[in-house]
Formats: structure tokens, sequence, C-alpha cells
């Protein structure tokens, strides 16, 4: 039996730093071998602002995954988000010398390489070009048209960029970790891996991804990337609402999030009172949880508004069969679905990443707030195969020209064999 290859999956969040190791299986799932997680104290919505304590927490996080999957780890694939990814459409064109044989792969992979040429506005880097729908000789609606002949290639890209300083700062922090980042993938497409069916994807939907400092956003229709965003508004602005609102401290706001937090204050009760212990001696401070809902309910709407927003300026809002996907952190929030859908009137789930997953030790990696660390690890053992196939494709002729030798020279030897033989017989007779 191979060996399985193990990839690692790093996840820089605002509230934590997540290293989730995994390899595939023989039946194709996702095998977790181990996950380590660290507080992030440099990281703001999404942008590395301190680059020493960044390392600490990646270092902790590897330390701790490497353990558990006793694995040495060296190489690493980065999630990126931030206020700065930006998203933009593109036409490319590619007119074939070679008019006898079919589009190949080496056509697209053209096409794609004078998209990462293109000039952008200044301090903006491109992170990825991603291929949407294709024309050959002015036929259009082609996904796929690597074997058609054709003599004119176009295609329609999907390109997302971002600030060269908020990139270079997470190389800095990976290198000065003593990792290689292999691959540098926008949050939202990772998510998406995790948590989104191939018949979602197909039927139209849209993942929204709600992390600590931002929430990310991926529609999909067609198979096929149509709009991201980030929105720099996430679970740490609720928790910063509610220490506000209800003047307590920060660690204590967070926990009333977790334990009692509701997206929807007319769900609970006037009479469920939190009692909430004073400082040095100081009377407990009570709490209404209709009083948190209220709270809560207030930001959350403004946070799906900024979705819905995207939604509709993305031009598929009436095109999204599946409705929205929710999965991170704050997307654990008690009643969030029935807010979004009564927001935006489209169907909604919770979007869990254990559907890919063997089953594992790890429990507590089937929860929403793992999604982007395990699309990671999807989104390299994806780009492996992809790797592995032109390889494989081009061994074939090779092996098929050996066979073919190989036949040629056994069909010679029994010629040289017959005509010794017959050679002897005529001998005798004379």
């Amino acid at each position: 039996m191979e060996k399985p290859e193990i990839v690692v999956g790093l996840d820089i969040g605002t509230t934590k730093i997540c290293a989730i190791i995994g390899c595939r299986t023989e039946t194709g799932k996702l095998e977790i071998l181990g996950m380590g997680k660290a507080e992030s104290a440099g990281v703001m919505r999404g942008v590395v602002t301190n680059i020493d304590k960044t390392v600490n927490g990646i270092l902790e996080a590897a330390q701790v995954a490497g353990d558990k999957a006793n694995v040495d780890i060296r190489v690493v694939n980065v999630g990126i988000a931030g206020q700065h990814i930006r998203s933009l459409q593109h036409r490319g064109i590619l007119t074939r010398n070679n008019t006898n044989t079919e589009i190949s792969k080496a056509d697209i992979d053209r096409l794609i390489q004078d998209m990462q040429r293109l000039m952008m506005p200044p301090g903006e880097e491109i992170i990825h070009v991603l291929p949407q729908e294709f024309t050959v000789d002015n036929e259009p609606g082609i996904t796929d048209p690597i074997g058609m002949a054709g003599v004119r290639l176009e295609a329609n890209f999907h390109i997302i960029s971002g600030q060269v300083n908020a990139i270079s700062n997470i190389y800095k922090c990976v290198t000065k970790a003593g990792l290689k980042t292999q691959d540098l993938i926008l949050e939202p497409l990772a998510s998406s891996e995790a948590v989104l069916s191939a018949e979602e994807k197909e039927a139209g939907v849209v993942l929204v991804d709600i992390g600590g400092g931002t929430t990310d956003i991926a529609i999909f229709h067609n198979n096929i990337i149509r709009h991201t965003a980030v929105i720099p508004l996430g679970g740490n602005i609720v928790t910063e609402d509610i220490r506000e609102g209800c003047m307590v401290m920060k660690n204590q706001a967070e926990l009333l999030k977790l334990k009692f937090g509701s997206a929807l204050a007319d769900e609970n009760k006037d009479s469920e009172i939190i009692s909430i212990p004073g400082l040095r001696g100081r009377e407990p401070k009570e709490i209404s949880v209709r009083n948190l809902a209220y709270i809560i309910q207030a930001r959350m709407e403004e946070i799906i508004e900024h979705v819905y927003y995207e939604i509709k300026s993305s031009g598929y809002e009436k095109k999204l069969i599946a409705g929205i996907v929710l999965t991170g952190g704050g997307a654990q929030l008690k009643h969030l679905t029935q807010l979004v859908e009564y927001v935006t009137g489209m169907d909604a789930r919770i979007g869990y990443p254990n559907e890919h997953i063997a089953r594992s030790t790890v429990e507590e990696i089937k929860s929403p707030m793992y999604a982007t660390g395990i699309g990671l690890v999807i989104k390299a053992l994806h780009a492996m195969n992809k790797e592995r196939q032109p390889q494989q494709a081009d061994a074939r002729p090779q092996q098929k020209q050996q066979r073919t030798q190989g036949l040629f020279d056994k069909i010679l030897q029994k010629g040289r064999n017959w005509l010794e033989n017959d050679i002897e017989d005529s001998d005798y007779l004379r």
C-alpha cells in the first residue's frame, strides 16, 4: 500500500489560529490526524497586525497538531481573508497556432497566465484566477473545453486580489514560524469545499462564513464561482456590543453570547434572568435574556443586510435555489437560520464540515468553526490530484509505445526463429 499524502491547513483567524493535519482515505474521505489551536492575538478583522504574536500562535497550533498526529509539520496551506480582498470579472482570448490538435490543458494554462499578468491598482496583487465559462469559436457556455477542436478560445475569469502588504505579512509569519507556504487560499473558497455539496453549487447557493472578525461570502451557480466578498464584521463586534450594552467585562460578554445568546429576541421569555458576579465584593449584576437577544439581534441583522446587499449586487438573487448556507463560529448562534430567512426571504441551513470527514477521534472538528481549516486541507488534496493527473497522462503514451515496441520485438524474434528453422530444414533436404 502507498503511504497516504499528508497535508496541513493553517487558518489564521481573528479569534483563533488553527492547524489541521489530514490525509485522504482509500474511500476518498478526509481523515483528520491531528488538530491544534491557539489564541490569535496579532490578527484584527482577518489581517495580521502584530507579526510576533501571530508567529507565536502559529508555532503553538502547529506544535499541538504535530504532536497529536505524530508528524513534523514543515509545509502548510494558508487561508487569507480581510476587508482588503476584492473580486472582479475579466475576459481572456487566445488564438491557437496549431489548429490540427485539440484544445489541451496547456492552452487553458496560457489563458490563466495571461490573466496573472493583468495590471492591478498600486499595492494590490492577484491571489486567484478562477475560470468560469469558456467560448470555443463563438460557441458559448462551455465548462470544460479540453479535447474540443477550435481556433479561438475565450473565457470569463473571476479574479480575486488583495493588498500586497497583507499578503506579505502572512508569508512573513509562516516563514518566521519555520514553515513553508505551499498555497495561499481565499477562506470562503476553502469553507465552500468543506460544507457545500455538488448539488448545491449546481443549483445556486450562497456560502456565509461568520468568523470572529469578518464575514466571508461566496456565491456559486452552475458549479461556477460567481461572486466573492469579505464584510469587516463578525462575532467579535457582537461581543463588543454585549460588553457595552450590558456593562460587563469582555470575557463575561463572550460567555453570555456563547451560553445564552440568541439571534431572535421574541424566542426568549422576559422572566429569564442571568446573574453575573460583581467585581471585588460588589452586588451581582442581573441581565434579562431577552434584552441580551435584542442586542445580538440588532447587530446580526446589520451583518445579514450586508450579506443580502452582496447577493443582490451579484445579480444572482433569483437564481439561488439552494438558498444560504451558514458556517463559521458565528453560525452556532441560536435561532440564526430563522433570522436569516426572515431578513432575506431565502432558505437557510447550518453547514457542518463532517460530510467529507471519515470517522475521526477529534469530535470537536465537526463544529462549523473549523470549516475553513478542513476546507484548506481538502483544497490542498485536490491540488495534489490535479498535479498528478498530467504526469499520469504524459506517462501513458510512453507506456503504450513501450508495449508496442515489446510486441514488435516478439513478432520479429518469432520471425527470426521461423526463418532459421526453415533454412535448417532446407539444408537437411539437400
